[in-house]
Formats: C-alpha cells, sequence, structure tokens
C-alpha cells in the first residue's frame, strides 16, 4: 500500500472525510506549524544556522498533502513526477528551477 492509500484508508476508518476546501485549511495550518518553530527557533531569522522543525510537524504536513489530494482525486505520486519533469524542464532551459511568474 502506497503513502496516499495508507492516508485515505487512516481517513476513511476513522470517519476524518471533509471537502477538500477544509483539506486545503489544514495544510495551511500545518505549514504554518512548521513556519512557527521555524520562527522560533531562528529567532525570527536572525540565526538561520539554528533552524530545527519537529519531525512530527513535517509528518503532519506530508499527512495533510496526502489527504488533499487523495480528497481532489489526484494522484500524488503522478503530481509529484509532473512537478519534476517541469523543474527539469525550467533548469534545461533557463538554468534555474523557479518560476518567472
Amino acid at each position: 500500500m502506497d503513502r496516499q492509500e495508507r492516508v485515505a484508508t487512516f481517513v476513511a476508518d476513522h470517519e476524518l472525510d471533509c471537502h477538500p476546501a477544509y483539506r486545503l485549511l489544514d495544510l495551511a495550518a500545518e505549514v504554518g506549524e512548521l513556519a512557527a518553530d521555524a520562527n522560533r527557533t531562528t529567532e525570527y531569522g536572525v540565526e538561520p544556522d539554528a533552524l530545527a522543525v519537529e519531525r512530527d510537524e513535517v509528518g503532519d504536513t506530508l499527512f495533510a498533502v496526502l489527504a488533499l489530494a487523495d480528497a481532489l482525486d489526484i494522484d500524488a505520486d503522478a503530481a509529484l513526477e509532473e512537478s519534476l519533469d517541469k523543474y527539469e524542464s525550467r533548469i534545461d532551459s533557463t538554468g534555474s528551477a523557479g518560476s518567472d511568474a
């Protein structure tokens, strides 16, 4: 069972189904918790080398991304491959993975 299926099964088994909009809000909250860890440990960027984030917060964020993908009927692995291909193409054509938009 892949990770997205495992999350989907967990959500179903524990009756945690909800509208994708709520999944997106949960993802934003989880990313916010990562940012809070970063702000706290780096003294709001004063000490960037002191960056520390809690592993379980990264896990919570991954759970939220996979639950959102499942709620939107998006294959997370395929979406990641598409993004990697896009970044490789940008690097090949411009030398940078960043978007000009």
